[in-house]
Formats: structure tokens, C-alpha cells, sequence
């Protein structure tokens, strides 16, 4: 097996974020469970060759997997945490899906794991931006997750 460099591991780790938003917004659009939809994504996702023939990059099958499922775990304070951080007129439900999704993926990185809360920031403005390429999104996300990641690791700032 060659030794993956720190920056070959550092952009495994970002897709496993992109691809786990993906997963979260596939199981609830879907209704499906995160079991089936994990498989899915480990089998048919990571590194899989797209139409135009660019390949997809691949994850980290741990750090995408460990995402997924506290995201799941740790939906209910999550959302709660998002909800505290949007406007009163705005709850996550009535949020867009993807976003909701990024939240949920985001909030399980600042709570479970020990990556520093403005990585994490950093990291999820540019899933924010493959998905909304416009960038109309980036302030309002990076409000949120500023919000998010203060009241999760509050030492941290």
C-alpha cells in the first residue's frame, strides 16, 4: 500500500465532507437509511468515474463513515444548534435541504470530533461552494456555522 502525503490525505478528508453533505441529503430526501445509503456511497461514489470521464475524487472511508453516523447521532443538538443560530423567522426546517444537510455534517464535526472549529468553518464554506457556486450562500453559512462553533467548543475561540 503507497503512503498517502499529508495533502493527498487532507483532500480525502474534504471530499468525505462534501460527499457525506451528499449522504445526509440522499437519506432524507429519500427516506432512506444510513446503512443503505453508506454502501451506496462507498461503493458507487468514491472514486467512481462521472459521464464527462472525470473521476471522482476519493474519501476517507473512516472519516466519511465516523461523519455519517454522528451526524445521525447527534442530529436532535445539532438542529437545536442551528436553529439558535438562524434568524427566528428561519428554522432549519424551513432551511434548504442541502444546507440543512451541511449544517448537520458540520455540527458533527465540531461536536465529535477534534478537528478546531475554524477548519471545520473553513472546510464546510467550500462544500457550501461546490454546491452553490454562485456564492450567495457563503456569508449566510459561514454566520451559521460561526454561531454553531462557538456554542460547541466556546474555548476554542
Amino acid at each position: 500500500m503507497t503512503q498517502l502525503s499529508g495533502n493527498q490525505k487532507r483532500k480525502m478528508k474534504s471530499a468525505s465532507r462534501f460527499y457525506a453533505v451528499q449522504a445526509l441529503f440522499q437519506m432524507e430526501q429519500s427516506d432512506a437509511g444510513l446503512d443503505k445509503v453508506r454502501h451506496e456511497f462507498l461503493e458507487y461514489r468514491f472514486g467512481a468515474e462521472i459521464e464527462d470521464g472525470t473521476e471522482m475524487i476519493d474519501g476517507d472511508v473512516d472519516f466519511f463513515a465516523r461523519l455519517l453516523e454522528q451526524a445521525v447521532n447527534w442530529q436532535v443538538k445539532i438542529d437545536q444548534m442551528t436553529d439558535r443560530a438562524l434568524v427566528a423567522k428561519w428554522p432549519i426546517a424551513r432551511i434548504d435541504p442541502t444546507l440543512r444537510a451541511l449544517f448537520r455534517v458540520a455540527g458533527a464535526e465540531m461536536l465529535a470530533f477534534d478537528t478546531p472549529p475554524k477548519v471545520v468553518i473553513v472546510e464546510f464554506l467550500e462544500v457550501a461552494s461546490a454546491f452553490f457556486p454562485d456564492g450567495k450562500e457563503a456569508r449566510f453559512v459561514n454566520a451559521v456555522l460561526d454561531h454553531m462553533a462557538r456554542e460547541a467548543r466556546p474555548e476554542a475561540f
